[in-house]
């Protein structure tokens, strides 16, 4: 793997099952990131602009990539993309859409956003398993990304 597979992966799941196994296949796997999850779309914006709960938190290190589930209770992940890949600091960071949602306007919306990938959650463990596979092999391990802290 490249250096991305030790820089911070953040996941913008609801879902304690989904996050669970998500993680699970990933240190299964020799992810080596430390993996950071949001639960809301609030929680994620308040992490990423280090206001709420994160406002004291120093130094803030932008994630190399953002998984996010866009059916998200509150602010939605719909919201999350557009904000994150309006601002600046932040339109660098690759995104990955981890969905249950197959729609063609989801998909177009997030795309049009700016969304980096678009991933449709799978019913079965085994396919489950080799998507996972994929994300790692590419995102974390030959795509090269940037990755920088900031004030």
């Amino acid at each position: 793997m490249t250096e991305n597979s030790f820089k911070p992966l953040l996941v913008i799941e609801d879902s304690n099952a989904d996050f669970r196994m998500l993680k699970r296949l990933m240190r299964q796997m020799d992810v080596q990131s430390p993996i950071y999850r949001c639960q809301t779309g609030d929680e994620a914006l308040e992490l990423m602009y280090q206001t709420g709960r994160y406002q004291n938190d120093d130094p803030r290190v932008q994630p190399a990539i953002i998984m996010l589930d866009l059916n998200l209770p509150g602010t939605d992940g719909r919201v999350v993309l557009a904000r994150l890949k309006q601002d600046q600091r932040f339109m660098s960071i690759p995104i990955v859409v981890f969905t249950t949602s197959a729609a063609p306007s989801d998909i177009e919306y997030c795309y049009q956003q700016g969304a980096n990938g678009y991933m449709v959650k799978p019913l079965g463990s085994q396919e489950l398993r080799r998507m996972i596979q994929a994300f790692v092999d590419y995102w974390l391990g030959v795509n090269a990304s940037p990755f920088f802290v900031f004030s």
